[in-house]
Order: C-alpha cells, then structure tokens, then sequence
C-alpha cells in the first residue's frame, strides 16, 4: 500500500483494533486508495450493462472492512485477503440480487472459457464462478484463495504469493489447476441446468 511500509501498516491495523483512533486517522485514506485501486482492477473488465459503480463498490466495501474492527489482523497480507473476500461478496451479491430482480434468476449462462480468468473477464455468471469457487475451497483451500486474491483481488502472482506465504511459482501452478477446475464444473453446472 503506498505510503506505508508493511511493517507500518499492520502496526496500525493492531493499534486500530485495540481502539486507537489516531491509527484509523491514518489507514483511512490508504485503505481507500487500495480499495479504489482494487476497485479500478475488477470493474475495469466488467460487462458493458454492469450498473454497479466503481465507487459505490468502494463505499461498501470501506464500510464493511471498518466494521472488521474486531478481525484479528495478522499483517498487510491479512488485510489483503479479506479485503479480496470483501470485494467478491459485494460483487457476487449485487450479482444475486440482480438475478432475482430478473423473476427466477433467469441470468444470461455463458460459457467459460478458461482463459477468460485468467484475462481477467469479468462478463461471466459471478454467482456461477462464487458456487464453483466454494466447491474448490472445500477441495482445495489454497487453489481457493489464489483465485480469489488474483481475480477478486486483482493482486499480481507476486502478491498472491506473499498473502499464501509461498512461491511465486506455487501461485501460477495453482492458478492453471484452479482454472482449469473451474472450468470443468462450472461447464458440468451449465450442461445440468435448462
């Protein structure tokens, strides 16, 4: 995060947590500039009728990670995951939403492509992509949170790597299984539904 060092952010995100206002006074506007460059990431590559604005995915996304006051935070790394985990509820939920306003959840299916991942396409079923992606969690935790850091997240395979404390190798092994598991079942979902 610019501006502070990650040493110096996840002081502040502990003096914050023990009630520190002086300390929220200064993650304020850094987390907000992650958040907004988060924000940029995923709807850069949204569908064109997307009608969810960049900063009102921002705002809740800020809200929601200041009533985390009480997370037991870790480190910068910690704060990246569960910001990634904040993104993708907001988006998946605004998804859901959407689908019911349409009576009966009659969103358009689309057919993921297993590239379109890893190009960071944002124009597939999220709530497809958020079923497919809690399957791979209970398979496989880590190949779980790879996609979530690196697509939600919008991190890069270094930061992913840094965020799951392994290798930048690990993350891009990861990352082709896991899109290639999603592939499959979201694929296998599609061919079961009408």
């Amino acid at each position: 995060m610019a501006g502070l060092s990650s040493q110096e952010l996840t002081r502040l995100l502990l003096a914050w947590r023990e009630g520190e206002q002086e300390a929220l006074d200064r993650l304020v506007p850094v987390v907000h500039q992650e958040l907004r460059r988060l924000a940029h990431v995923y709807m850069r590559g949204e569908r064109k009728d997307h009608t969810l604005q960049t900063t009102a995915l921002i705002n809740e996304a800020f809200i929601r990670l200041l009533d985390c006051r009480n997370v037991d935070w870790q480190n910068r790394a910690h704060f990246f995951a569960i910001s990634a985990r904040v993104m993708r509820r907001i988006l998946v939920d605004y998804a859901r939403s959407r689908r019911y306003l349409k009576r009966g959840g009659g969103a358009e299916k689309l057919s993921l492509d297993v590239n379109r991942i890893a190009a960071g396409e944002r124009d597939l079923d999220l709530v497809e992509l958020d079923n497919a992606l809690k399957a791979l969690g209970a398979v496989d935790e880590r190949k779980g949170k790879v996609v979530e850091l690196r697509y939600f997240g919008g991190l890069s395979v270094e930061e992913t790597a840094e965020v799951l404390k392994v290798s930048p190798d690990t993350v891009m092994r990861d990352w082709k299984m896991a899109k290639a598991w999603l592939a499959r079942q979201m694929s296998n979902t599609s061919q079961v539904k009408p």
